[in-house]
């Protein structure tokens, strides 16, 4: 089960969220953990600053179902189910979230290919016409299926350099709130490696060890990461507990 808690510094409900939350956590028999994010990080996910403060997701949702505001900077307001308006989260209502949340309904956060790196893939297999005796056969082949005969070889090289930059510029964008700068180093290497390869030494090794590391820096920049925010019992919360 993945718990957040998003708040703004200057909201004085924040510190009554945290200990309604961890009060609904040990009376759900839960773990005490928990991701926080305040909304003006520049480290915290898009989605966090869509909702007022204070806020708690459940597997990424809302725990009353209310929509994202869009405004980060205003206050939540909630109705409990007497009608009572109170600017902290219903205690009752979250152990009720909390225990009706079950492991299928959970969200599963695996790793995935980045879209950016697959037109790279396609064109890195995609073979070179450097032998005009070569052609005739391409023609034909491509004549039998409609398809009229182009030489693309001088082509290759700038998409497969667009399409890189392009992968490139993935693996940097937002890296400090994922692996780092690493994956992006890794997949500058592997880029060079398979550039060079396809087109410079027409090794397919080099090619083939420059694409599988290109893929690996695109499955590790993607692998999800836990806060280095709060994950875990912060200091604040343990004093509150104590």
């Amino acid at each position: 089960m993945k718990i957040e808690l998003i708040y703004e510094n200057t909201c004085p409900n924040r510190n009554a969220a945290r200990e309604q939350l961890m009060w609904a956590l040990n009376q759900a028999n839960k773990p005490l953990h928990w991701t926080e994010w305040e909304v003006s990080d520049e480290d915290a996910p898009d989605y966090a600053h869509q909702y007022g403060s204070p806020t708690i997701l459940i597997d990424g949702e809302d725990f009353t179902g209310e929509p994202a505001t869009g405004n980060p900077a205003s206050c939540r307001i909630y109705t409990d189910e007497n009608g009572r308006k109170s600017g902290v989260p219903n205690r009752n209502d979250l152990v009720k979230a909390l225990l009706e949340t079950s492991n299928p309904r959970q969200k599963i956060r695996s790793w995935k290919l980045n879209g950016t790196i697959v037109p790279v893939i396609g064109i890195a297999f995609v073979p070179k016409l450097f032998c005009p005796a070569c052609w005739p056969a391409y023609a034909g082949l491509l004549s039998a299926l409609g398809i009229g005969f182009i030489d693309y070889t001088p082509y290759l090289l700038p998409l497969t350099l667009v399409f890189v930059v392009l992968a490139l510029g993935s693996l940097l964008y937002k890296a400090k709130s994922r692996h780092g700068y690493l994956p992006f180093y890794l997949g500058s290497i592997s880029s060079l490696g398979l550039i060079i390869g396809k087109f410079y030494f027409e090794s397919d090794f080099s090619m083939y060890l420059g694409l599988g590391a290109l893929i690996l820096a695109s499955v590790w920049n993607t692998w999800p990461v836990k806060s280095r925010e709060s994950d875990g019992i912060c200091s604040a919360c343990t004093t509150a507990n104590h």
